[in-house]
């Protein structure tokens, strides 16, 4: 039976992490590695990026495993926590938290702790997620900074319109982020802000998407920004149907021969996190040729039009995405973010790490 793989390229990880060390060179790098590192295996990659200055994770369970694991570097806890036994859990493991909000400030005074803790203030400059108003961000400071546990604070934020590097918006965060006078050290750029300019730099930098080669830009593609994919998505050629013109393909009928011609069907699909919503059109690699998708993915296969192909046979390798076919490709053609691609490969779909 067949199965597709996820081939992880470390030497790309490591090299990705040199370009977010090269856009920000006096800035230290927080590796962000939430949501399984984006589909790669959270503790495969942490290791990986033995280089970075820390790590960030969304949730506690994500911080403890690591911690549990053995690895010892600053992790950051990007969404915080909402109970006193979760902050006592972060002191304990030495995990650095955010607070971003007013109850989070009266969880960490009614909650005694018997170590120190390393805070993150975050303000809300305009992203409306998560984040103090930025008229809120020094009375917390002060009454943060009264506790004993209290080790450290500092401050961070976070962009919305990152990705659109000339958006007005940008510098209207900008702007009030610095207007928030506090010697602390800060934080405000991710993947997009670190590619686009040197202004959002300060003293620590959050690189995500960029890490795993793929672009927080949709008009540009990793290895445009100078970015190794991670990631090879491959399976293999299963069958090869010779059909007639005018015989359909696949569920609902939606795309039809014109011509007598040869089609192959890929053992992946759905089931393994390749989008189901995946246009007629999208590329596929075989042999180093494109290869177009024709009709519906399916849960475990999908079709493909071999016309040119005549060398294709059973058994061959088909690469989904990788070093050869961006992953931001795929994403363009699907209507979606690369982000969304490669934290939905399936736990079925095996992780083999080469160097």
């Amino acid at each position: 039976m067949t199965f597709p793989t996820a081939t992880l390229c470390i030497s790309a990880l490591q090299h990705n992490l040199q370009r977010a060390k090269q856009c920000a060179p006096n800035a230290k790098v927080i590796a962000v590695i939430k949501a399984n590192a984006y589909g790669h295996g959270m503790l495969a990659v942490a290791e990986a990026l033995h280089a970075a200055d820390a790590y960030a994770v969304a949730r506690l369970d994500e911080a403890v495993s690591l911690r549990h694991a053995g690895i010892d570097k600053p992790i950051l806890l990007l969404e915080g926590v909402n109970t006193t036994a979760a902050w006592a859990d972060c002191a304990a493991q030495h995990i650095e938290a955010v607070v971003h909000d007013t109850a989070q400030i009266e969880q960490l005074l009614a909650t005694p702790l018997t170590q120190p803790i390393h805070l993150w203030l975050k303000a809300d400059t305009g992203m409306h997620r998560l984040g103090l108003p930025c008229d809120q961000i020094i009375p917390a400071f002060e009454r943060l900074r009264a506790l004993p546990y209290v080790a450290s604070i500092r401050l961070m934020s976070h962009l919305a319109c990152a990705d659109q590097p000339n958006h007005p918006f940008i510098q209207q965060q900008q702007s009030q982020f610095d207007a928030i006078d506090l010697p602390l050290e800060r934080s405000l750029a991710n993947s997009a802000a670190l590619l686009s300019a040197t202004r959002f730099q300060y003293d620590w930098v959050r690189p995500g998407i960029m890490l795993y080669g793929a672009s927080p830009f949709a008009a540009h593609s990793g290895p445009e920004a100078g970015l190794q994919a991670v990631m090879t998505l491959q399976s293999e050629l299963i069958a090869i149907q010779a059909l007639k013109k005018g015989q359909a393909v696949g569920y609902s009928r939606t795309w039809t021969c014109p011509e007598d011609m040869r089609v192959g069907v890929v053992g992946i699909g759905y089931g393994d996190g390749y989008p189901r919503h995946a246009p007629s059109g999208t590329p596929v690699l075989i042999h180093g040729q494109q290869a177009p998708l024709i009709g519906r993915v399916s849960m475990d296969m999908l079709s493909v039009d071999l016309r040119g192909l005549t060398h294709a046979h059973i058994g061959d390798p088909v690469t989904l995405w990788g070093q050869a076919l961006s992953v931001d490709i795929i994403a363009d053609y699907a209507g979606t973010i690369s982000y969304e691609l490669l934290c939905a490969v399936t736990p079925r779909v095996p992780r083999i790490w080469v160097p």
